[in-house]
Parts: structure tokens; sequence; C-alpha cells
């Protein structure tokens, strides 16, 4: 239980998940948030008319206890800690789309401002692995990338798609801190250094992550999912209309275990369990949260939970007193067996109801109500279904039942394949029979658990039973082995060797594929539903496997899906896919004409910059001197030169966002080259591609991405 304790009312809008408190002087809490207009406001009410203004840090007029750093571009994340080992006090560190500020706000100085071409769209400050020193990391345009104090680069690394949350602690137990990641492609990885370890499969985008206590931690998605993982097990996870703006870990009830605190974007507080994800506590504000954090902002020895909401609203709540916190938990306690057994009562009621209606009708009625023959079962079948004119090509759940019963309705439950991961098929009462098929079109190669639960019952039934049952979808479902003969083969190929029989790839592609009947050899080719294709898998007698492929992010799936049920640590792989590597050189080729003219645009802004200067002081010597004619003269050149300005921004923006989604595309590529390795060859490649990369050395990138390695 929370009590409230103090509400302050700040008159500086936030952004949303931008709030971050910290000790910038090793004494004073401060709450620091990102606000409008490219500033960064830090309310520090503990040291009052000690601000000196710095060439950052300016007082805002509206609120004595609040000073305003102008970063003088949009911040896209913020956070504050210890950067610098045996640092008086915390370093703020404020990321936006090109650079990354370090930020001493004791001594009113920069620790360092670094340019960062992937931009940084989350942020963490801690220790990673055996790296000394604590590291200031940026997730951004599919990039990776830690600074220390200094700001050198001593971590970069690439993931799947844009990040959009971070956060560092002991995943594994071994008491060194890893990294989590999640990003737009709905995954959460865990890096350790620069492997990674672990991949967990969401169904939308990440947007926060928060370590809960030992190797248990939480998550938020963009469609309302918040959830708790222990490591790679889901614990639970619950679903809202509205959006989770913020998580945090709070121990609110003194049991010693972390309670999830979440804002959401309608202006709820709650506090869930970590172990079931019942609401213990719930608060509102007037607008959406901002952020949720924690520190001892009254100085009284206490840690406070401090909630914003982005009308600059401010609330700081304390767990309750012992004596009060006793009461409750023993009322609550008590209110939640009584409320379990009441709902158990109510369920066996209704239960006995429905019994007793059934036997009426059995004794009643010739035809009998809802009751159905003993051998009753729910029967499922899915089969592969290529496209017609009429309906895309999918895979075919069909339901029945095995006598003359009928399925009034079916409810199916999947994650990231239904939009509201339900689905629910209804029949007219014309259409009544006792099978169903239902079209599924998984838009990912992951394996999904369909729960299905079926209305059965007679003709003339009003009242039906409930069948549940479950069934997996398997990982590559979308693939038909039935294959058109004059389809042309495909010219990609990864091949690589492994030490083990072909009955265990066997055994891996009858559980990860979907075949009318099972396999006997390794040698076989689907034809890809979704995007069209040929897919050949093949095994010589020495242990050499050649995946035939032209999508080389299949390739990468099918390696590390073999990979993991074989439990290969390490493995090297030969590739070569020569459209998608064409492309790639055209991107790199683009992107040094973007950088060619990113450098052309900013020496002609400077240069028009320098006329303007000119210009204004020659149009108002002329005001000065009465020479009118010279003036308008003058100000209509400076009209022109502006006006060529802003268009030349102009051109400079839309260059930078070709540049953007340049680089994002060169980052993918080497993600999807090291996911044709495993264990030490995969991070081999990215950080060999990385080097290639910054010598600009094209031809060795391209032969890093074939070979796995540099040397010949």
């Amino acid at each position: 239980m929370l009590v409230p304790i103090f509400t302050l009312k700040l008159n500086h809008r936030i952004n949303p998940r931008m709030v971050t408190i910290g000790k910038f002087d090793g004494v004073h809490p401060c709450l620091t948030a990102a606000t409008q207009a490219g500033k960064v406001f830090i309310h520090n009410p503990h040291a009052r008319g000690q601000r000196p203004v710095a060439h950052r840090l300016s007082q805002s007029t509206q609120d004595s206890d609040i000073s305003l750093l102008n970063i003088n571009q949009a911040v896209s994340c913020l956070t504050a800690g210890t950067l610098r080992p045996n640092a008086i006090g915390d370093a703020l560190l404020v990321g936006s789309q090109t650079n990354l500020l370090a930020y001493d706000v004791h001594d009113n100085a920069d620790i360092f401002y670094r340019e960062v071409t992937d931009g940084a769209n989350a942020i963490v400050l801690g220790k990673l692995g055996d790296i000394a020193s604590p590291l200031a990391i940026i997730g951004g345009n599919c990039a990776l990338q830690g600074f220390d104090y200094e700001g050198n680069d001593h971590f970069w690394t690439v993931t799947g798609d844009n990040v959009r949350s971070l956060v560092l602690f002991d995943f594994s137990g071994d008491g060194k801190n890893e990294l989590l990641v999640g990003s737009e492609d709905f995954d959460i990885r865990v890096f350790k250094e620069d492997e990674l370890v672990s991949e967990m499969t969401e169904n939308e985008t990440v947007t926060s992550l928060c370590h809960m206590h030992s190797s248990r931690f939480a998550y938020a998605l963009a469609n309302g999912t918040v959830g708790v993982y222990d490591r790679t097990a889901r614990y639970w996870r619950i679903k809202s209309k509205n959006h989770a703006m913020s998580i945090h870990a709070f121990d609110l009830n003194a049991d010693g275990v972390v309670e999830l605190i979440t804002g959401w974007s309608n202006g709820k507080i709650d506090a869930r369990s970590d172990r079931t994800g019942d609401v213990i506590f719930k608060d509102n504000f007037s607008s959406s949260v901002a952020g949720v954090v924690e520190g001892d902002y009254r100085l009284d020895g206490q840690k406070q939970l401090i909630c914003t909401s982005i009308e600059g609203e401010v609330r700081g709540y304390l767990p309750a007193s012992k004596e009060l916190k006793g009461n409750l938990m023993d009322s609550s306690a008590g209110q939640d067996v009584i409320r379990e057994l009441s709902q158990r009562r109510q369920n066996l009621l209704l239960e006995l109801r429905n019994y007793e209606e059934n036997a009426k009708g059995v004794s009643d009625t010739d035809g009998g109500m809802g009751v159905i023959p003993a051998n009753t079962q729910l029967q499922t079948a899915l089969s592969v279904r290529a496209g017609t004119e009429a309906q895309k090509a999918h895979v075919e759940l069909s339901i029945s039942t095995p006598n003359e019963t009928i399925i009034r309705a079916v409810l199916i439950f999947a994650e990231g394949i239904f939009e509201g991961e339900s689905h629910v098929v209804h029949p007219s009462a014309q259409n009544l029979s006792g099978c169903i098929q239902v079209p599924i079109i998984p838009p990912k190669d992951i394996p999904v658990d369909l729960h299905i639960k079926a209305f059965v019952g007679g003709k003339t039934s009003t009242q039906f039973h409930v069948f549940e049952i479950t069934r997996q979808l398997p990982r590559f479902s979308m693939y038909d082995i039935t294959v058109n003969p004059t389809a042309a083969p495909p010219t990609g190929r990864v091949t690589f060797s492994i030490n083990d029989r072909p009955q265990r790839v066997v055994m891996w592609l009858n559980q990860n594929f979907l075949l009318t009947e099972g396999l006997d050899s390794p040698d076989v080719t689907f034809n890809s539903l979704r995007g069209g294709g040929l897919l050949s898998i093949s095994m010589s007698s020495n242990g050499q496997i050649t995946l035939s492929t032209d999508d080389i992010d299949l390739a990468g799936d099918l390696v590390q899906s073999l990979a993991s049920f074989l439990a290969i640590e390490d493995l090297s792989a030969e590739a070569d896919f020569p459209s998608y590597f064409e492309e790639l050189r055209t991107t790199l080729t683009e992107v040094d004409e973007f950088h060619s003219v990113h450098q052309k645009l900013t020496a002609a802004m400077a240069d028009h910059s320098n006329y303007i200067r000119n210009m204004l002081v020659q149009a108002e010597d002329a005001r000065l001197m009465g020479e009118m004619t010279t003036m308008k003269k003058r100000y209509r050149e400076l009209y022109d030169l502006n006006r060529d300005l802003i268009n030349e921004y102009k051109i400079r923006s839309n260059n930078h966002n070709a540049l953007l989604a340049c680089l994002k595309s060169v980052n993918q590529a080497i993600q999807r080259a090291s996911r044709l390795r495993v264990g030490k060859p995969k991070n081999q490649v990215i950080s060999a591609c990385r080097d290639a990369i910054k010598s600009n050395n094209i031809n060795m990138l391209f032969k890093i991405m074939r070979a796995g390695t540099a040397s010949s």
C-alpha cells in the first residue's frame, strides 16, 4: 500500500519516458526530465539560490527551483548515474538523433559530446560484463554503442531493428551484468558483452524493460501489454487498451520483494504483484503518466516512489506505516481468500445448475438439451494451402468432431497471428456442421501455440459443452513441400558442416515444418508461400549441409533453429547471396554519396551564414547613414539568402533521413550475415565487418560476409 506524501506542480510539460533522478552533487537527488523545445529541466529544491548560469545551463523564469539545460535538439532519451569511477556526483546523459551529451550538472561542464550516426532512441548507464569502467550504452538505428567517461567507444554491436528499450542486470546469475535490448522487430535480446546469448519473441514493439529482482524482469509493449519474465520463461502478462508509458520496480509492502509499478497513457498508476500480476494498489493522474522513478527526495532516509505526468504534475509516495501495513495486509489476505472461495462457489453453482437442466432436458424430451455422446472428441488438423485467386496462401486449421454433433462456435487465441490476439468463428444457423476450417497466415517464422475453445452440442441444443485443446503451429509452417518443377532454383546459399547423423536433421525437419507425412531424408525442397521462391536443404555424407534460398533472413532463421536443436555452440559457415549483396553494394555507394552531399551542404550553409552576417551589418550601416536604397537592396538580398538557406536545410534534412535509412540497411546486413553463424564465429563477423566499414574497405566487408573471416 502506498501513501501520497507530496505533490508538486512544475510549469513544464514532460516528454514521455524521459524522466530520471540523479544526485549531481553527490548528496541531493534532483528530478530531471526532457521538455519541449530541446531542453532538459533539473528540479533541485534543496539548494535554492546556488545555481551559477553556464553556457548550457540557465535559470527557469517560471520556477525558482528549476534550471534548464539547452540541448538545442529534440531529446530522444536521457538518464543519470555514475559514469566516472570514484566520481562524487552523477553524470547526466542526454541523447538525440545525432548526438550524445554527457554533462556534469554540478560543475556546469560537458564531460563529452559525441556524434552518433545511428541515433539514440534508448540509453542505459552501468557496468557490462568484464568491461572495467561504467558505460553509457545507447541503442539506435539497429546498433548498440557504449561510451566510457572520456567518450571512448568501448562497445559496439548490431541488433535486428531499431532499439526502443535497454536494461542492464545479471540475467545469467554469473555475477556480471548482461544487456537486455527491446526492439521494433518484437524481440527481447540478451547480450553478454557483444555475444547474443538469448532471444525472446513478443508480438509488438518492446517499449520498456525494467529489472525486478534476481533473474526476473518486466517488459511493456506498444499494444498495451505488460508482463514479467524469469530469464526466458514468461511468468505472467496482462493487456490493456491503454499504453504503458513507464514501468518501475518498487517494494510497496515491505515484504522484501519488489512490485511492478506501471504508469499508463490514461493517467492511471497501478502496482502489481511480481508473482501473479494482480493489482494491489492504484491511483490516477489527470493526464498521461510521463515517468516513474524513485529517490529520497525529502532527504529523510526513506526512498519515495516519484510519479510524473506529461503536464508537469509530480507525486511522491511512501509505503504505508508498519501498523497500517499489518492491518492492510491481514485484511487484504483475508479478502483475497473470501473472494477466491466466493468465485469457486459461484462457478460450482452454475455448473450444478447446468447439470440439473441437462438432466431435466433428458427426462422431458427425446432429443436432450446439450447432452452429447460420450465418445465426442475435438479433432484438429493442420495443412498447408497454396494461394488461389480467391484466397491467399495460408495454413488451414481444421476442427471437427467424429459424430453427429455440431460445432456452434470456435475461439482461437494465438499471439502475433490475429489482430487482438484472438479470432472467433461463429457460423450462421443455416451453416452449422461438425467441421470448421480456419485460415491462418503467420506473419513471421516463429512457433505459435494455438489455444482452441469450441462449443459442441446437438443440432437443436441451446446449451453447449466447451472443449479446450492446444495445438502448436511449427516454426516454418508457411513452406509447402509441393514444388513447381518449372520454378527457378535459388542463387543464394549457405554451407556449413556438422558432426551429427542425418536422422537428427530429419527429426528437426519433421518438428519444424508442416508435413503431411514424415520425411526419411534430409534432402528436401520447399516452396515459400509467404514470399515465393524455393528453399532447398541438402546434406552430404561428410556432414556438410547446404541451405539454398534467396532470402538471407530465412537462411539465418534456419541456421539458428538447427543449431539450437542440435545444441551446437560454435558454427562457422560460408555464404553467398548475390542479389542481396548487390543491393548492399548499391546502398554502400549511396552512403558515400550522401556523406559527400552532407559535407557540401554543410559548407554551403556555413558560407551563407557568413554572407548573412556581413549583409546584416551593411544593411544596418546603410540605415544609420540614411541610405535607404542601399538598405532595401541589402535586405532584399538577405531575404533571398534566407530563403536559399531554408531550402538547403530541407535538402539537408531529406539527405540525412535517406542516410539514416541506408545506415540502417548496412547494420541489418551485418546482423543478417552474423545470424548465418553461431557462437564465436558470429561475434567475429560483427567485429570484422565493423572494422572493414571503419576503414572503408568494401571488398573486405563482402569477403567477411561470405567467408565469415577477413583472412584468406
